[in-house]
């Protein structure tokens, strides 16, 4: 029976990007838990765990030398510094996994996104929240940022969104049930494309 996503030998990579607060975690894992051929690229980050998230799942969290030694030995795909912590793709854990047939989901900032798509084949996607006033109120729900933080972070959200016209897709996550959709569908499309 063909399935509808998992048919290559050689997996894809898709880039996500979005401000934080949009919900692209929660979709990805979406993703993940539907397909078994996709899996999420775990980042390295030198900041702190909040609480609920796991190592190895969340993130790789280690130390600000730690990454710098990753970053001399060439092991990052790309890294960024974004509110004073370091955060890097491994590119062995990318190239394993789309070698084994697996998608894999590189969920970046802009930053990073900026960097792959000079040097790597990957389709980018850019969720943004259906306005920054939505946003607001969903970052005030996470309670995980004070009031000078969470300025910041929409002030740095204003700047990611007037770069969604560099990705390939741009999804507004107005309704998670609906972005999902078209989020699965782009890569049902991607996995099927030609290439022409």
């Amino acid at each position: 029976m063909t399935q509808i996503l998992g048919g290559l030998k050689k997996g894809l990579a898709f880039v996500v990007s979005a401000p934080a607060g949009t919900g692209k975690t929660t979709l990805v894992r979406m993703l993940v838990e539907e397909f078994s051929c996709v899996v999420e690229s775990v980042s390295h980050t030198t900041r702190s765990p909040r609480p609920n998230e796991v190592e190895g799942r969340d993130y790789f969290f280690i130390s600000k030398p730690e990454f710098e030694k990753k970053i001399q030995a060439g092991e990052f795909l790309e890294y960024a510094e974004v509110f004073g912590n370091l955060y890097g793709t491994s590119k062995k854990f990318v190239l394993q996994q789309q070698e084994k047939g697996k998608h894999v989901v590189l969920v970046i900032d802009t930053q990073g996104a900026l960097q792959l798509m000079e040097k790597m084949e990957a389709t980018f996607i850019f969720i943004s929240p259906p306005s920054l006033e939505e946003l607001k109120s969903r970052l005030h729900r996470r309670k995980s940022e004070t009031e000078e933080a969470m300025a910041q972070r929409l002030s740095w959200a204003q700047k990611e969104i007037s770069l969604a016209g560099r990705y390939h897709y741009h999804i507004i996550n107005d309704h998670l049930k609906i972005a999902y959709e078209v989020l699965r569908s782009i890569l049902i499309a991607e996995e099927h494309k030609t290439g022409l």
